[in-house]
This record gives structure tokens, sequence and C-alpha cells, in this order.
């Protein structure tokens, strides 16, 4: 029951652009209207900086281009009257707007006509109930500011506010650009968390199998090759982005701040190559679990067959004297029954020996 609820939430969800013209303002994610609208908004320079936060765009403004780098962050893409006006305000192109409202959308790296760089990502964490969460996150760099847009306020961003509150690092004196790089690279810093954690998913399960194999570790491998899957397809992608970013060269990226990047797709591959191994890893589960169930299997039989080659010649022996024949000399022996016992028990013991000198018990 659980299985077709989800689907068909997965159709809702699909079906809701089927038809819309281009440019159509349809959010597609899953985090409903709790998660409230607001407005992070940093201003800095080397020497000082300056945090605002907006519950509504009543009183936010549009500063012009000073050499304070600003770095405005958007919590809450179900809030489409707020998104839309964000749009107004930045001269957004409605295309770029609908990508934002795209949670399916894939990864991507795409250089506006106005010089602007506009960034599709995903951040991914554990929740406190160890669940995979996929947040779609957007950016936008244009000159010294940069636009970031997330589903919910939950982010991977903390060390990003702390060197900004507290200087620590270049990123207080460096540009926007720099900024971009700071928060692409805490996000794919995380995943190298999301990994570890798969890897140790991993490896509880190559226990459990190897100890006590039973049905129910099927459905946990299955579910771990989903969550493996999800990871996969939000990683991949970002690799043609940060390659681009270090191949490039774009108006909005320094010189001095490229070879960052070319350091963050160093990081990336290292990632792609852990999960390509997980996921062979993964893979193998199911191979093992399978072989366990075979070795019991032939065990289960082994042992059917040491007990009934053990009982085909006392079979032999008892279907010989239970023949109706009436002259069968054992018949008239006073002991012929002990010694038909002794024969059987001798035989069977004779046997049991010969098998465990095989190794076979």
């Amino acid at each position: 029951m659980a299985k077709s609820t989800k689907k068909s939430k997965r159709e809702r969800k699909a079906h809701k652009k089927v038809g819309l013209p281009p440019g159509s303002f349809v959010y597609l994610g899953d985090k409903d209207e709790r998660d409230t609208f607001h407005v992070e908004a940093y201003e800095y320079t080397e020497d000082n900086y300056q945090k605002e936060i907006f519950t509504n765009l009543d009183s936010f403004k549009v500063v012009p281009e000073t050499n304070l780098v600003k770095w405005i962050n958007f919590n809450g893409l179900n809030n489409l009257e707020s998104i839309a006006k964000i749009g107004e305000l930045f001269q957004l192109h409605p295309l770029y707007i609908e990508d934002i409202l795209n949670t399916n959308h894939r990864p991507k790296l795409e250089e506006l006509p106005d010089g602007k760089l506009f960034i599709i990502s995903k951040m991914l964490y554990y929740n406190p109930q160890n669940e995979l969460v996929i947040e779609h996150l957007a950016l936008f760099l244009s000159g010294d500011t940069l636009l970031t847009f997330q589903e919910t306020e939950k982010d991977v961003f903390d060390s990003i506010r702390t060197r900004i509150e507290e200087p620590r690092g270049l990123i207080r004196g460096k540009k926007a650009d720099y900024l971009l790089f700071c928060l692409l690279d805490a996000v794919v810093d995380h995943y190298f968390l999301i990994l570890e954690t798969l890897g140790e998913k991993i490896e509880d399960l190559e226990d459990q199998l190897i100890n006590n194999s039973n049905a129910e570790l099927v459905n946990d491998i299955q579910n771990l090759k989903r969550e493996a899957i999800r990871i996969r397809r939000s990683i991949y992608p970002l690799r043609e982005v940060v390659s681009g970013l270090d191949k490039n060269s774009y108006p909005a990226i320094e010189q001095s701040t490229q070879k960052y990047f070319r350091d963050l797709y160093d990081h990336t591959i290292q990632i792609i190559e852990t999960l390509e191994t997980y996921r062979d890893m993964l893979w193998g589960l199911m191979d093992m679990y399978m072989s366990s169930v075979s070795n019991k299997m032939n065990s289960v039989m082994k042992v059917l067959t040491i007990i009934s080659t053990v009982f085909i010649p006392l079979t032999f022996i008892v279907g010989v004297y239970g023949m109706n024949f009436h002259y069968m000399p054992e018949l008239n022996m006073r002991e012929g029954y002990y010694v038909v016992w002794g024969v059987m028990v001798l035989i069977s013991l004779g046997l049991l020996l010969f098998f465990k000198r095989k190794k076979w018990l």
C-alpha cells in the first residue's frame, strides 16, 4: 500500500506542469507551507560586515552595485508570489525562475547574455532520522552579488556564515566569485559525509549478511541501492558544472579564483570514483545474499543426503526381511532379531565414521 502511495505522489508532482506554457511558475518540490519564506542578506568587505533578515519583500530593496560583496539567500521556494517578485526585482527571465522552482532539474551551468552565471546544484544531507535529504539549490552570480535559492532554511552553509561573521581565511578579502566557490565547496564537502555514511551502511549490511542472512536484508539492500541511485543522480552532473567553471573563462570569475575550481573539480572526481566503488559493492551485496542462501540450502541438503545415505542400507535390510516367504533361513534363528539390529547399527556407525574421515560431517 505504501509503495502505491509513493508512486501516486510522484505522478501528481510530475503532472503539475503538463500543458502549461514555458516560464510557468510551478513549485515541484515536496516542502510544505510550514517552511516559511525569508531572505538572509549579507554585505561585507574585508573590514566589516552587515547581516539582515527579511520575512517578506516589502522592505527589501535591490542595492546598486558597490564595492560591497553581497550574498542574498532566499529560503522557501514554495512561496510562488515572493519568488515571482524576486524575479522582477533582479530582472530574472521567467525561464530561469521556472528552473529555480523545478526541483527535478539536473545540476547545470549556464552563462547569461549579460555575463551573469546561473548554476543549479543539489545539497545532500541526512536528517535526524538518518534519512537522505536532497535539496534543490540555485545560484546567480552577477558582479559582486550572489543570489542563492533553496527550499528550506536547513542547509550546509553554516561554516560559510561563520567565516563571514568572524573573518577567517580569504572569504572577506575576496569578491563574490570566491564566495560562489566557497558555497559549492561546502556542498561538495558534504558529499564526502554522505558517502562516509553510505559506506558505513554497506559495511553493516555486509556484516549482517555474513553473520545471519535473512529475508529482511533483501529490503535493506534494495532501499540502499535506491538511495545510492538518488545520490548518483544528484552528484554526477555536478562534474560537468565544476569542469565548466575550471576550464572555461567567464567575465564573472576572476583568473585568481579559477584555480580554486580546479581543486574543487579534483574533489568531485574523487567523490564520483568513491561512489562507483560503493555502487559496485552494493550490487555485490545481493550476490552475497544469494550465495549465503545457496550455502545454507547446500548445508541442509548435505545433512539430508547423509541421513538418506545412512538409511538406504537399513531400508534394504528391513525390506529383505519383510518379504513374505515361508522358507527364509534366518526366520528360525532365536537371536536373529538382535543380530539384524546389530548389523544395522554397525553399518550406520561405519557410514558415519567414513563420512567424518572424508570431512563431509
